[in-house]
């Protein structure tokens, strides 16, 4: 193996995640990205090296963001699309940051945005179409910048402990403008000048 060029620490819990059955996973982020993994089991110790002939840096970014997002709890599965698609991202929220490590002020927190049986959850995944994870103390969302950020916004708005109503009227008007934004997309082709 190379010499390492990033380390990424995740939780031990998440390695068989990572690594998944008969390395499949490990296997798959090394193909895709053209990298290599190295995984220590006892530390949690991710070190990502350009595998034999890649030389692009970029490739170690996906590879750290694959990584992270498998070790913040999101499914292999989910953490693909960042193998599959440019323009999704990760973004992690440490709660830590904003509420302190009380523990109990971590889970009050984390209640607000999972919401009764994880409907807040799922609104904020079904009107951004973004993937969000909570795991611990951090809060991770998966999509494109744009509906990234917006789900971002609304994390942050019940951080700060907005009401739960007006977190969804901002989410269904960030949803209508991107719709319209869509829609102004598919017309500018088509319309004669």
């Amino acid at each position: 193996m190379s010499r390492p060029e990033m380390f990424v620490k995740i939780p031990k819990d998440r390695i068989g995640a990572l690594i998944g059955p008969n390395a499949a996973v490990k296997e798959l982020i090394e193909r895709k990205l053209g990298v290599a993994l190295s995984v220590n089991s006892e530390s949690g110790d991710v070190a990502i090296s350009f595998a034999k002939g890649n030389v692009d840096p970029s490739m170690l970014f996906r590879a750290k963001e694959a990584v992270l997002a498998i070790g913040r709890g999101f499914s292999p599965e989910k953490a693909r699309l960042l193998l599959d698609d440019e323009e999704v991202n990760l973004t992690i929220i440490d709660l830590r940051d904003f509420v302190g490590k009380s523990e109990s002020d971590i889970k009050r927190v984390s209640g607000r945005i999972i919401g009764k049986e994880g409907k807040t959850r799922r609104l904020i995944e079904e009107l951004t179409d973004t993937e969000v994870c909570i795991y611990g103390h951090t809060i991770s969302v998966l999509g494109p910048i744009e509906e990234a950020e917006i789900a971002r916004h609304a994390i942050h708005m019940f951080i700060r402990g907005r009401l739960h109503a007006s977190v969804y009227r901002y989410l269904h008007a960030k949803r209508r403008e991107l719709k319209r934004k869509k829609i102004e997309l598919w017309k500018k082709p088509y319309e004669k000048s």
